[in-house]
Order: structure tokens, then C-alpha cells, then sequence
């Protein structure tokens, strides 16, 4: 197995249009992604001195968060505005090897900052309200 460059997330954002068009917000140049499969315990008094768990039951939800730049300001303030009114919103992210993440996500987390003569950069937290697809390159 190859190691996996650690490269550009790229982000888009939908419009909520039928059909929905998506515009690219920026890509995170450090990003981080996390699924949490919550587990049903089905134990019982038959289990013996093992803890039992049944598959495919409990709650999913996924948080892709990083840091990076905005493509332009139009994009910084499309994202600061969903973020202010607490909005879901369908988003996609690609990753650099083609895979790709889409579905409802809340901003539930923002920042942005910059030093003096340099790029402005920002900081998000999205978490999943619905169902996720994840597709393979």
C-alpha cells in the first residue's frame, strides 16, 4: 500500500435549486474527517460475560473540519452567511485521489484570520444533518 498524500480538500456548495448547482467555496489545505458509528448494546442476560452489539442499527454522523482558503470573497461570505443563520446546506468535498463526500451539513463551527500582508485563511467545523454519500475514485 502507497502512502496517501495529505493534499487539497476542495469544497462546493449547493444552491438548493432543482437541479442543484454547486459553487466552490475554497479547499482546505489541513482537513480532518471523522464518522461515528453510535453503538446499539444489545446485552442481555444470555450474553455471557461479553458486551453485544448489533450492526448497522445505531446513529451515524460525520464532521469534516479544516483550514484553508477562500476562492474569492463572494465564497467567504456565502459560508460566513450560512454559519450566522445556522443553515443546512448541501455540500460536496473531493478529495485530491477523486473520492468524494456529499449531503447535508451545518457550519457548527467558523473562523478566519490573517496576518498583516499575507492571505486571509479560515477555520470550519461541518457536521452532518442527514444522510451522507461517500463515492469512491
Amino acid at each position: 500500500m502507497t502512502i496517501q498524500n495529505g493534499a487539497l480538500v476542495l469544497i462546493k456548495v449547493g444552491n438548493g435549486a432543482g437541479p442543484e448547482v454547486f459553487a466552490t467555496i475554497g479547499g482546505l489545505h489541513a482537513s480532518a474527517m471523522k464518522l461515528d458509528n453510535q453503538a446499539l448494546d444489545t446485552t442481555n442476560v444470555g450474553s455471557g460475560t461479553w458486551k453485544q452489539l448489533l450492526g448497522s442499527a445505531g446513529i451515524q454522523s460525520l464532521s469534516i473540519s479544516g483550514s484553508g482558503l477562500f476562492t474569492d470573497s463572494a465564497s467567504e461570505e456565502l459560508l460566513r452567511g450560512y454559519a450566522f443563520v445556522s443553515s443546512v446546506n448541501n455540500y460536496q468535498f473531493i478529495f485530491a485521489n477523486g473520492d468524494r463526500v456529499s449531503g447535508p451539513f451545518l457550519v457548527t463551527s467558523y473562523e478566519r484570520g490573517g496576518d498583516y500582508g499575507a492571505e486571509e485563511t479560515y477555520m470550519l467545523t461541518l457536521e452532518s444533518a442527514g444522510t451522507i454519500t461517500f463515492t469512491d475514485a
